[in-house]
């Protein structure tokens, strides 16, 4: 009586080995142009926040408390989430679920720097005096819209690679159906993530009493830069990530069915 038996081969589409040297520097150039870019953005609105706007507090202090708002935005959604994405190019070395696993654990860090840099924006407003009205503007509204599709993202990634992984053969296909999917509204949120940045920083430079924005003081220009450096990562991200020749295909597992 025939026996099915699962075998396992390792097929290696090696491309590493047929990149020349102008490739790699290419690679590296655009893989470090945007880590300096994701971690200058949070430096930025770290020396931003420290140096110009007297730092952090909590309820007892409203004004100070809107300051953890944008640096725990940026940090979430921009530098957390952005070396999550990242990972995919950078992480050419590793297995597949590694990648996968630290990919999750860059979007789980960047929950909790969401969730209370929301909150922080809320008692700001609401322990104001007077209290200041809440998702009248722009800048709420592109918020509002980005977070929903952080999670649903967050939600979709979670369930369909990694608690679906327990029964891999009877989900491959529909695990791989995602994958476009889930990596088309993964940059769609970073760049809805980068404008809601960009409307955020402008409607604080212009509605903030003793800042001068249009006298080009010295905070007038931290904020420019801060906001050039979310564009410029914005266009280096999306290039790494759309970059075909940057995608590794490296060593896939294949299973093969044999009768015995």
């Amino acid at each position: 009586m025939g026996k099915g038996k699962m075998q396992h081969k390792h097929r290696n589409y090696d491309d590493e080995n047929s990149w020349a040297c102008g490739n790699w520097f290419e690679f590296l150039l655009v893989v470090a142009l945007a880590i300096i870019l994701l971690v200058g953005a949070l430096v930025l609105v770290l020396f931003w926040v420290l140096y110009y706007r007297q730092g952090f507090a909590w309820t007892e202090n409203p004004t100070l408390e809107f300051n953890l708002h944008p640096v725990l935005m940026i940090a979430g959604f921009i530098t957390f989430s952005g070396f999550s994405m990242l990972l995919y190019r950078i992480g050419r070395c590793c297995r597949r679920i590694y990648v996968k696993l630290f990919h999750t654990i860059f979007h789980a860090l960047a929950v909790p720097c969401v969730v209370v840099g929301f909150i922080a924006v809320l008692d700001s407003h609401n322990l104001a005096n007077p209290p200041i009205r809440n998702f009248y503007s722009l800048h709420s509204w592109m918020g509002f819209v980005t977070m929903g599709l952080f999670a649903l993202q967050f939600v979709v990634g979670f369930f369909s690679f990694l608690i679906l992984l327990c029964c891999e053969n009877a989900t491959a296909g529909f695990r791989a159906s995602l994958v476009p999917i889930h990596a088309t509204f993964g940059i769609l949120t970073f760049m809805l993530a980068v404008a809601t940045c960009l409307t955020g920083l402008t409607e604080k430079a212009f509605l903030t009493p003793g800042l001068f924005y249009s006298f080009m003081t010295e905070e007038a220009i931290i904020i420019n830069a801060l906001a050039m450096t979310l564009v410029a990562s914005a266009i280096v991200m999306a290039y790494a990530l759309l970059r075909e020749g940057f995608r590794y295909s490296g060593h896939i597992l294949v299973s093969v069915q044999s009768e015995m």
